[in-house]
């Protein structure tokens, strides 16, 4: 049996996987960062994106890039970390590497990050050690990160197949299948399958433009999720704003953060989040699945964690410091979104979290908050914007959680069984 990978067709499509990969990659430069004449753009990648990392950088300099600089990281080395390096290496990052990123996007310079890393490379290391490790990169990340949160810079992700992760996610089929399934996924998913990708996005982003204006015309108090697992009050923050598809950046670049996205997304108040949820999709992070969270807030912080499987990865990703254990961030998505529809579990944050309605552990985007310029970091918090080292998003949606709005004690109903109610 000839397989698509061999005949050089997608299996879900009349485009090779040449076109469709040239396809992906101009719509990340043209779509995702919209990239200006004369800006620089530094890229991180797994080693086997290189094949997109040359697409993208040909895109990126036909857009009229000055220069692009590619930092590409490799998970056998990154493995070999864990296996052999001594104990008192897990507090140690590259501040310098981190210090110079943070200088590219303070000098104008654009951020793309592609995802593709094996979801389980550190399956069996120490949690000790990965939590060490990404408490001392959190750190050393955090003045680019706040760059990137605080979208004063166009940034984009966008996702690659590499062999290791295609395995994890159709472990049933043969290695060569696996990739070519994945590769289609994402060509799917990433709307490059269609006759014109630039304006499928077009079109995309005013829908998702208008749901976000709906909600940000209806200016509710508080969202209350309700279903199996699952009673949660998210108080909204003060002068929060809804965001999704395509938005300028602080730099007046329109970029789409995201490709794919199915969301639109606001930040919750850290201190009036009440109540039980429960996840229903699993979580992979750094190299763990953690399945079956459920968890209780009181004023704003989880007070009870469980998991059924990595609880012990869970509690220690809640103890990373004072607002890891609180939400920065509340995100709708249609149970028949897409991804959801394609039954796939990605093992991928990216594309799950499109897949589902969810909320992120740890820090705030301050982009969806009106009327912040020059306030303090407390002064955020007093607003109720949370702050942390991490960002780690889990889902909490599906076709049997409703979602009302609620405004001055008066209820709208949002979502029935994971849809949307109003057209």
């Amino acid at each position: 049996m000839i397989t698509a990978k061999e005949s050089n067709v997608s299996a879900s499509s009349s485009f090779s996987h040449e076109q469709l990969l040239d396809r992906l990659g101009e719509v990340a430069v043209r779509v995702g960062l919209n990239i200006t004449p004369g800006q620089q753009l530094l890229i991180t990648a797994p080693l086997d994106a290189a094949p997109l990392v040359r697409r993208v950088t040909e895109h990126a300099y036909k857009a009229g890039a000055s220069l692009v600089t590619t930092l590409y990281a490799d998970d056998e080395t990154t493995l070999a970390r864990f296996i052999h390096a001594p104990d008192d290496a897990f507090d140690v990052a590259p501040t310098w590497l981190a210090d110079g990123m943070a200088r590219a996007f303070r000098e104008g310079a654009a951020r793309m990050a592609i995802t593709g890393a094996n979801p389980t490379l550190l399956k069996g290391q120490d949690p000790e050690r990965i939590s060490r490790a990404n408490r001392a990169n959190s750190k050393a990340n955090r003045p680019a990160m706040e760059i990137i949160t605080q979208f004063a810079v166009n940034w984009n992700i966008v996702a690659c197949a590499t062999p290791a992760w295609a395995a994890q996610v159709f472990p049933e089929l043969p290695a060569d299948d696996a990739l070519t399934a994945l590769w289609d996924g994402i060509f799917k998913a990433s709307r490059v399958d269609v006759a014109d990708p630039v304006a499928e996005w077009k079109a995309h982003n005013a829908r998702l433009h208008a749901r976000a204006k709906y909600m940000n015309d209806s200016r509710f108090d508080a969202l209350h999720f309700s279903g199996p697992g699952t009673d949660l009050m998210v108080g909204l923050a003060d002068g929060h704003l809804w965001a999704g598809g395509s938005e300028k950046s602080g730099n007046g670049i329109v970029c789409n953060p995201n490709i794919p996205t199915e969301e639109i997304f606001t930040t919750p108040h850290r201190s009036k989040v009440d109540g039980r949820v429960s996840s229903t999709k699993p979580l992979f992070h750094q190299g763990t699945l953690i399945d079956n969270i459920a968890v209780r807030f009181e004023n704003g912080r989880i007070v009870e964690a469980t998991a059924s499987q990595g609880e012990d990865v869970l509690k220690r990703i809640l103890s990373t410091d004072e607002g890891a254990a609180r939400i920065g961030e509340v995100a709708l998505v249609p149970h028949s979104s897409p991804i959801s529809a394609s039954k796939i579990l990605y093992r991928n944050t990216l594309f799950d979290e499109n897949a589902s309605s969810h909320i992120a552990l740890g820090q705030a985007y301050t982009k969806c908050m009106v009327d912040i310029e020059g306030l303090t970091p407390e002064e955020l918090l007093e607003r109720g914007v949370n702050a942390s080292l991490i960002h780690i998003d889990w889902m909490i949606g599906s076709d049997k959680i409703d979602l009302d709005g609620l405004k001055n004690g008066n209820r709208v109903p949002l979502m029935r069984a994971g849809e949307w109610v109003q057209a």
